[in-house]
Order: structure tokens, then C-alpha cells, then sequence
């Protein structure tokens, strides 16, 4: 059997994955996914904005629940858990603006504070925001209330550049897919923090996905290409549910490793 290094025990006890190019990949689709398939429960299935919110609601806490019982990073939890937060987020602010007539300037900007007293108080407890050390279960609620939040501020903000300033969604996910790149340019180049890095580009990465989503849904007389969120849906989940397998097999290799 191996001797097992410090490190290699804080990486088998983090609850998060590492951020690779997977993690942004997937990422990304579940938040097209948040997108597509909020508006399919919602409008194609009638459920209603109240009702999909509670179906959603309910299956995100049972997904957070096995999240936080697990004892490591399960890839399949882990991934359910960020679908159905994408969703759930989504539906937050989709209420507020379309149930509460809440402006998306507003939205924009109650979700923004909301973020960063998140970051305050979770920095101010844990002394750290890096996501390398979630292995605690009070790291780990304020992680997932941070990723709630930054879901529901993508929404609005994203809602608010193609819809609000009229920039379509082509133009939006143009404007949103450039920050990321500048994000990372600033990252490799320019030696910015990584854990600011990080989460910038997780905030800027949920109205691209979302941008894209709408733009591949959307009927052509909105601006989108027509596919329709049925077919948007299941081409996303289907590769993450791909992707999340090789990483499942992945992670299991590793295991029997040690």
C-alpha cells in the first residue's frame, strides 16, 4: 500500500473537484442546462413558475443532503447537485422578475450583495475562499450558498444584457465569453489571485451558458436558432452525463491506487 502524503489525504477529503478543463466544460453545460430546462418545466409542462420552483426545490435538497453526506468528492453527487442548483437558481430570479416584478437592474443588484456578504462572512469564519479546502461541512454550506447565488446572479445578469440592454443572445454570450477570456488572460499572464479568478470567471460562466442556451433554443423569431429547449436539454445532459462517467471511472482508478 502507498504512504499516503498530506496532500494526497486534503485531496481525497475535499468535497469539490479540482478545477481542470472538465470542471469548466461541465460547468458551463449545466448552467445551459439551468437554463433550457427551467423554461421547458415551466412553460412546455405547465407546471408554472411556483410549481417548478417546488418540484426543483425539493429535488435540489436532496441532492445537497447526500452532497454534504458524503465523506469525499462523489462525481455523479457533486454534478446533480450543480445541475439542479443551476435550475433552482434560475427559478429564483425568473420569480422574482416575472412573479414579483422585480427589475433585472434590481435583481442584478441584490444578488450581487447577497454574493459578496457570502464571501464576507465565509471569509471572516474560514479565513480562506479557496475551494481546495471544502472539507468541513461549514466550508461547504457557505460553498454551495456562494454557487447558489452566483446561479441566480448569472440569471439576472445575463437576462439584463440580452433581454434589458438588447443585446440578443448572440451578442451576450459574445460579451460574457470575452470577460472569461480576459479572466483567464489576467489569471496566466498577469499573476492575478487565483481564488479572485476563479470566481469571477464561475459568475461570468452562468449568462455565457445561459446566453448559449437561449441561442440554441429560442425560436428563430427571437433571435435563437430553434432547436427548441426539449433538444437543447438532452444534447447538454447527454454529454454531461458522459463526461461525468469518465470522471466517476477516473476517480474510482485513483481510488483503488491508494
Amino acid at each position: 500500500m502507498n504512504t499516503l502524503s498530506r496532500d494526497d489525504t486534503q485531496r481525497m477529503l475535499n468535497k469539490v473537484p479540482e478545477v481542470t478543463l472538465f470542471f469548466w466544460i461541465i460547468k458551463i453545460m449545466a448552467t445551459t442546462v439551468g437554463e433550457t430546462a427551467a423554461d421547458f418545466l415551466n412553460v412546455n409542462l405547465d407546471f408554472g413558475l411556483t410549481g417548478t420552483s417546488l418540484v426543483m426545490g425539493g429535488l435540489l435538497l436532496v441532492a445537497l443532503l447526500a452532497q454534504i453526506k458524503a465523506r469525499r468528492y462523489v462525481p455523479w453527487i457533486y454534478w446533480l447537485a450543480v445541475v439542479l442548483i443551476s435550475v433552482f437558481g434560475t427559478l429564483v430570479t425568473d420569480n422574482l422578475v416575472d412573479n414579483f416584478g422585480v427589475s433585472l437592474q434590481t435583481t442584478t443588484a441584490i444578488f450581487s450583495i447577497a454574493l459578496l456578504a457570502t464571501f464576507g462572512l465565509w471569509y471572516a469564519s474560514e479565513r480562506t475562499l479557496s475551494i481546495h479546502t471544502i472539507f468541513t461541512t461549514r466550508r461547504e454550506l457557505f460553498y454551495w450558498a456562494a454557487i447558489l447565488f452566483t446561479f441566480a446572479l448569472g440569471t439576472a445578469a445575463g437576462d439584463l444584457a440580452a433581454e434589458g440592454l438588447q443585446l440578443g443572445y448572440a451578442y451576450s454570450g459574445l460579451m460574457f465569453g470575452a470577460m472569461i477570456g480576459a479572466v483567464t488572460i489576467a489569471y496566466y499572464l498577469f499573476n492575478v489571485n487565483a481564488v479572485l479568478a476563479f470566481w469571477i470567471a464561475y459568475v461570468l460562466t452562468r449568462p455565457f451558458g445561459a446566453s448559449c442556451g437561449d441561442l440554441l433554443s429560442q425560436p428563430v423569431a427571437n433571435g435563437g436558432l430553434g432547436l427548441g429547449t426539449v433538444v437543447t436539454s438532452a444534447i447538454f445532459l447527454l454529454t454531461i452525463l458522459g463526461l461525468v462517467a469518465y470522471l466517476t471511472a477516473t476517480d474510482r482508478r485513483l481510488a483503488e491506487q491508494i
